[in-house]
């Protein structure tokens, strides 16, 4: 099973004053320590937008299965950047995509790889939507299989990116309170 990592780092971060790729609660700045819980997937995309150039100055350089992509609508909302991921990984041939926000800091990188092993167990990956749950409440990261990302690509729309999608099709809740807690950060004050 391959399974590519898609980070969706475009924002603006307009409530937080700052894109939040940028932004560094000790570590990092979270789109390397969001790249670094990634590290089990085989290839991961990074979708970039505001600000790109410097976040992209931050990356590490000659990284083996590491795609930048600058989303030139990003404006619009994450659903865009959504789609550019897919679409990019839909062209390299994995099973399935790890969608993965970069305003998480608490999903550890243990919670992405229990929804990748809830993958590598449940079946056919191609076929699977799988998402973290925090104490029975769904959230991120979700994994999206093969046959469902032209269907995610096609309701992408600004900010509910595949909420619609994820509503209409059997989804499959993976618990992960117990090693993450889900939460997004839109302001300083959250932090």
């Amino acid at each position: 099973m391959l399974v590519a990592g898609v980070l969706l780092a475009a924002g603006s971060g307009r409530r937080f004053g700052t894109p939040k790729a940028l932004v560094d609660s000790g570590g990092g700045p979270w789109v390397l320590t969001t790249l670094a819980r990634m590290s089990g997937c085989d290839e991961i995309v990074v979708v970039l937008g505001a600000q790109a150039d410097r976040v992209a100055a931050v990356l590490p350089r000659g990284t083996r299965n590491l795609r930048v992509l600058k989303n030139e609508n990003h404006l619009t909302g994450m659903g865009s950047s959504l789609a550019l991921g897919l679409s990019t990984v839909a062209d390299s041939g994995a099973d399935a995509a790890l969608v993965m926000l970069v305003d998480l800091p608490d999903v550890t990188g243990a919670v992405l790889d229990r929804v990748a092993a809830a993958a590598s167990s449940a079946g056919r990956p191609a076929g699977l939507l799988i998402r973290a749950a925090y104490d029975g409440r769904p959230g991120h990261p979700v994994l999206i299989g093969r046959d469902h990302f032209a269907g995610v690509i096609a309701g992408a729309d600004g900010d509910s990116g595949a909420r619609d999608y994820l509503a209409d099709h059997p989804v499959l809740l993976v618990e992960c309170g117990d090693i993450g807690g889900g939460r997004d950060v839109d302001t300083p004050e959250q932090l």
